[in-house]
């Protein structure tokens, strides 16, 4: 770690902070560096439903104990895999490649079902929606762990906020900024061959097109591939996960204490460590599915990759489907931006991830990310073994504290807000 990171009041403002505030900002990065180093150093790999996970949820579950709250926790069962749920689908595309010439017509009819329905459900997988499929895979039990700060004054809202303790194998996709842009190619074209074998066998089926079979020829090589991709990063060894995501729950650890003690004035906050977000966001998935009944305003923050650089606020994300961010929220973000720009905020587009605020507005909740890209969009040893702790950068996770510090402030009124 270079020696001159470790000044957080120069990076923030360029040190014209009042001391006093500068030295309470130095205390909270300390403490929340050090729940980076228990969940990414002493406990290390964190893969969703492994035991390095319940271990990070169990020592959640303590702080917040500690911190005067009531943790709760919420069980739930997961495949352990973001991975996983696409092997299914790659088979049916396949499956209905093989299928089709057999003995048309009837086996072209069974083709274009087959490869439909892998269709039905790849999209659902893709915009993190229940899928068929996926009841075809073990599962394992996972939980989420969880306290409510209630208001000073009266509740006029929730805020939850959201950091997911588990971390992710590090697949070759992930391995340069090539490989990720080789990747999104591949989605893309992909994604269009099995919605064209889907088509084209349908035509197939109907009006005997001679063409539709050789055209899906694409689609086969696309699942193929999709399979040989999923395999290879199954094998990969797990990342240690300091960046991605210790600093979200260890964020949402550190305001959990501070707000036990200063609560917001009128807005009820709940502060959730999920596990499973590597697994198709199992875990914001039930949270929102048991709570989000019992929230009459809510609207939800999560954090992501917070240590190596930012702040930037997500306006889309997604990987073949796009999802956006809460427009009230986006504007908001952009006025703390603006009203505090020695923090250099900045709104940002992920590619190739999502993040759990998509879960969040799934659910009918507004919601954003605050994420720590750099200023051209790429996200720091991003599923790679290099995610260590020694990569943190105290002055970046300074101006990531304040950013949110001054984006809760700014949510915290007595005025309920309109929709979007």
């Amino acid at each position: 770690m270079d020696e001159d990171r470790g000044d957080t009041g120069a990076a923030v403002g360029g040190g014209s902070r009042a001391p006093a505030a500068d030295a309470e900002v130095k205390r909270s990065v300390e403490t929340w560096l050090g729940h980076i180093k228990v969940l990414a150093g002493d406990i290390g790999a964190r893969l969703p439903t492994s035991e390095g996970e319940a271990r990070a949820l169990d020592y959640c579950e303590r702080i917040l104990r500690e911190a005067g709250l009531r943790p709760r926790t919420d069980s739930f069962v997961s495949t352990g895999s973001v991975f996983r749920p696409h092997l299914p689908a790659a088979a049916g595309f396949l499956l209905a490649f093989v299928l089709y010439p057999v003995a048309p017509p009837l086996t072209a009819c069974a083709a274009a079902a087959l490869a439909a329905f892998s269709l039905f459900c790849e999209v659902r997988e893709l915009t993190l929606r229940s899928n068929p499929l996926r009841a075809l895979l073990p599962h394992r039990p996972s939980r989420n762990v969880f306290a409510v700060v209630e208001p000073s004054e009266a509740v006029r809202r929730d805020i939850v906020l959201i950091g997911h303790v588990d971390t992710q194998r590090t697949p070759v996709i992930f391995r340069s900024p090539g490989w990720m842009r080789a990747y999104r190619v591949y989605s893309v074209l992909a994604f269009a061959s099995f919605a064209l074998q889907s088509l084209a066998y349908l035509g197939g089926a109907v009006f005997g097109w001679s063409w539709a079979w050789p055209a899906s020829g694409a689609a086969a090589v696309s699942a193929v591939l999709l399979i040989a991709l999923c395999l290879e990063a199954e094998a990969s060894p797990s990342t240690t996960g300091a960046n991605d995501n210790a600093t979200g729950a260890g964020l949402v650890l550190t305001l959990a204490g501070e707000l036990a003690s200063r609560p917001l004035s009128w807005s009820r906050v709940w502060c959730l460590c999920t596990g499973c977000e590597e697994a198709v966001h199992e875990g914001a998935k039930a949270f929102f599915a048991a709570h989000r009944g019992r929230m009459p305003n809510p609207k939800a923050v999560a954090f992501e990759m917070l240590g190596c650089d930012g702040p930037a606020w997500v306006v889309k994300e997604g990987f073949v489907l796009p999802l956006w961010s809460d427009p009230g929220l986006r504007r908001l973000a952009a006025r703390v931006a603006a009203e505090n720009p020695e923090l250099g905020a900045r709104p940002a587009h992920l590619s190739g991830g999502v993040t759990e605020m998509s879960d969040a507005i799934l659910a009918g909740v507004p919601a954003i990310t605050v994420i720590g890209l750099t200023p051209e969009g790429t996200a720091p040893h991003w599923h790679r073994p290099s995610d260590t702790v020694e990569k943190m950068d105290p002055g970046a996770m300074a101006r990531n504290y304040l950013f949110v510090r001054a984006l809760l402030e700014a949510m915290d009124t007595p005025e309920l807000e309109p929709a979007g």
